[in-house]
């Protein structure tokens, strides 16, 4: 999984740079996410290694709904969170079009 997330976050470029969003490194690390995490996000060892923790705390809160864990890394779990309790089931179909691209090149 973490290999699919890099790649189409990055392209496995462990130094890309969002110029509009400010997401940074191989895993694309929003500032503050790295900063909580504690990491560099430019370090592929550590971005990788946060990417994983993070991935598995997001399908451990939705209960193992890899379309859900995939949405929060990308939109964020607390846009996930609300989606769900708007639309329920059909949540998904509500989600940015970024984010059904991302979910649909990682799982396919």
């Amino acid at each position: 999984m973490l290999e699919s997330v890099a790649k189409t976050e990055s392209g496995f470029n462990p130094n890309a740079k969002n110029k509009k969003s400010g997401a940074a490194g191989m895993m694309q690390f929003m500032p503050a996410t790295a900063r909580g995490y504690g990491i560099d996000p430019y370090d592929p060892t550590q971005a990788v290694d946060a990417a994983g923790k993070m991935l598995s705390g997001l399908a451990a809160k939705y209960d193992g709904d890899w379309q859900k864990a995939l949405a929060g890394y990308n939109w964020g779990g607390g846009n996930v969170d609300k989606a769900v309790r708007k639309y329920g089931d059909n949540w998904l179909a509500h989600a940015p079009t970024e984010t059904k691209n991302y979910i649909r090149k990682i799982l396919g």
